[in-house]
Parts: structure tokens; C-alpha cells; sequence
């Protein structure tokens, strides 16, 4: 037994027998080092708000990007169908 005070039970941490005592597994973004250490799921709580946030950061400017792609290939379509429409309604005067 750990001898951590629980936030919910006010006793030490019961650990494995808990069902907030859960594993996280991943990278250290600062470092690149490889994560596998158990803990209260309370405790872990702002590292992985902290993590999620930066996660939504970087979707968003994907989104963006792409977005920004799109707006600029329509572009490019709608200027070739023009060009086309164009040409196609140009009649000569042959008088």
C-alpha cells in the first residue's frame, strides 16, 4: 500500500484495488521518453488536460491548413470553368 492520502476516501491510497488507480502509457513530450507508471487518476488529471489541449491545438491548425487547401483548389476549379465558359461564349463577327 502506498502511504499517499486518497482525495475521495481521506485514507491512505488502496491502489490496484481502486478503481481511479489507472496506468498511463505514452511519451514525455519534453523529453521523448517512454511513460508506463501507474497513478490516481485524480492526480493525472491536469497532465492529461494539459495534453489534450495541446492535442486540440494541433487539430485545429490541421483543420485549418486543409481548410486552406480546399478554399484554394475550389478556387482554381471555379477559374478553369470560367476560362472555359469563356471561351466557349467568345463568337467572332465575320461581318
Amino acid at each position: 500500500m502506498a502511504d499517499k492520502l486518497c482525495p475521495l476516501l481521506k485514507k491512505n491510497c488502496v491502489e490496484h484495488q481502486c478503481r481511479w488507480y489507472i496506468q498511463v502509457m505514452g511519451k514525455i513530450p519534453q523529453t521523448g521518453q517512454d511513460l508506463n507508471q501507474w497513478g490516481c487518476a485524480i492526480e493525472w488529471l491536469p497532465v492529461l488536460l494539459i495534453e489534450n489541449a495541446q492535442v486540440e491545438r494541433q487539430t485545429g491548425a490541421s483543420v485549418d491548413a486543409f481548410k486552406n487547401e480546399m478554399v484554394n483548389a475550389q478556387k482554381a476549379s471555379a477559374d478553369v470553368l470560367l476560362a472555359i465558359t469563356d471561351s466557349r461564349n467568345t463568337t467572332k463577327y465575320t461581318g
